[in-house]
């Protein structure tokens, strides 16, 4: 097949480029090249800003797609501009949306591709719900040959997944927990959540492309496997060869009291705090043999060994550290009030 991603170097993307390079597909990136050197090179570039229209047809020509894939389109405006571009000129459109729509607060945790798609809570989920709507109402009167993908929490080497975390990412989290300082953990550290490994995913991910049961269709790709997000912690400390310590704080406490920048209002309550448990029925009736094989345990070694090799990667983040440290003092002091308010009553 020919097939163009919009992106294709990101956690998400970076996977499936290197597994369709590998199976011999004629695969086209179109992105800004800031990370052109990790392409492998039998994919043709196009550098280019997508919203230049111009740069984009003068590199991409007439060429016409088996699919085109945007893993880089966050509001309906981009949407728009790709069926502008990409109308007529290939036979599948592939959205990324983001299992983060799905409808919060969780009415059951068992979700399926027609749970309902509502997030109060973060305008990034109702900005991809807008995409989807905007794309199916395109599919149905105009025949646009769409398809929507929904992954949750994907991750790879160059990331260790946790839930709380300043802008820096998840580094500074890591030093804590090698430094024996306690790590936040939000609500009581029992919700469940599923973790996947941006491989498996695209496995998933291209079993749907150029698959005629996937036109029209949504579709969620994740792993099988939940874990609690204590022992998700767990096993990053395990990766690192310590015992974490870990300090627990209600989600609705954090998101109030964090900065702006952290958003834990969408990041926490409006996802990650939320039990979910993805049922990945259809996807496998569409892609016989689909299966998610890294465990996390297994897949978070490989991160950290990764992170721990490249100290570049290894970016502080003393605010955050601050911050961390004057929430559990917060907590702390407000135990010792209730506790002398209770022992001045007895």
């Amino acid at each position: 097949m020919k097939i163009l991603m919009i992106g294709g170097t990101g956690t998400i993307s970076s996977a499936i480029t290197r597994q369709l390079a590998e199976s011999g597909h004629e695969l086209w990136l179109l992105n800004r090249g800031t990370r052109k050197q990790e392409v492998p090179g039998s994919v043709k570039q196009v550098i280019a800003d997508i919203d230049d229209t111009q740069a984009v047809l003068a590199g991409l020509g007439d060429v016409q797609f088996d699919a085109v894939c945007e893993f880089i389109g966050f509001v309906p405006e981009q949407v728009e501009r790709d069926i502008r571009l990409f109308r007529g000129r290939t036979r599948q459109y592939v959205y990324i949306s983001s299992a983060s729509a799905y409808a919060k607060p969780v009415r059951s945790p068992y979700i399926t591709e027609g749970t309902a798609l509502a997030n109060p809570h973060w305008q990034y989920s109702r900005n991809k719900i807008a995409c989807e709507e905007l794309l199916m109402r395109e599919y149905r009167d105009n025949g646009f040959p769409v398809t929507i993908v929904r992954p949750s929490h994907t991750y790879c080497e160059r990331g260790v997944p946790v839930s709380i975390h300043g802008p820096k990412g998840s580094w500074s989290v890591l030093k804590r927990m090698l430094e024996g300082k306690p790590v936040l953990v939000h609500g009581d550290g029992s919700s469940l959540w599923t973790l996947t490994w941006n491989e498996d995913f695209a496995r998933g991910f291209i079993g749907l492309l150029g698959n005629p049961k996937a036109i029209g269709e949504a579709f969620q790709i994740m792993s099988d496997e939940q874990l609690t997000w204590d022992q998700i912690y767990e096993c990053v400390g395990q990766a690192l060869n310590v015992t974490p310590k870990l300090y627990h704080v209600a989600s609705d406490f954090l998101a109030a009291v964090c900065p702006a920048d952290y958003d834990l209002e969408g990041n926490l309550i409006g996802d990650k705090a939320a039990t979910v448990i993805f049922d990945c029925t259809k996807l496998k009736r569409a892609v016989p043999g689909f299966q998610a094989t890294t465990r996390f345990d297994e897949g978070v070694r490989r991160c950290v060994d990764y992170l721990l090799a490249h100290p570049e990667l290894q970016v502080e983040d003393p605010e955050f550290d601050q911050w961390c440290d004057k929430v559990i003092e917060s907590q702390e002091q407000a135990k010792k009030i209730c506790l002398s308010a209770e022992s001045t009553q007895h």
